[in-house]
């Protein structure tokens, strides 16, 4: 199954390690530290093009990382991929 991100970008379901909220997360100190690394390694892939960004999401196929920055949000993202249980 494949879940769509934004634009014309979708990545298998099985690849995807997490998803998270960009407004709950931009804060902290690791997590910039995390963009930062993951910028310098060119593993990001900004899929919102002229919208404004709302999540982000980590993949990994074959050994390989990837983080999508997405206009959709992760509360969509989840429920598309039925990974989380949101009640």
């Amino acid at each position: 199954m494949y879940i769509h991100l934004g634009a014309d970008i979708e990545v298998r379901k099985k690849t995807i390690v997490a998803i998270f909220d960009l407004d709950n997360t931009s804060t902290s100190k690791i997590t910039n530290e995390f963009f930062k690394r993951a910028s310098k390694n060119n593993i990001v892939v900004n899929v919102s093009e002229e919208d404004l960004p709302r999540s982000y999401i980590l993949t990994e196929e074959k050994g390989k990382q990837t983080l999508y920055i997405s206009p959709i949000s992760s509360q969509t993202l989840s429920k598309r991929a039925n990974i989380f249980d949101l009640k």
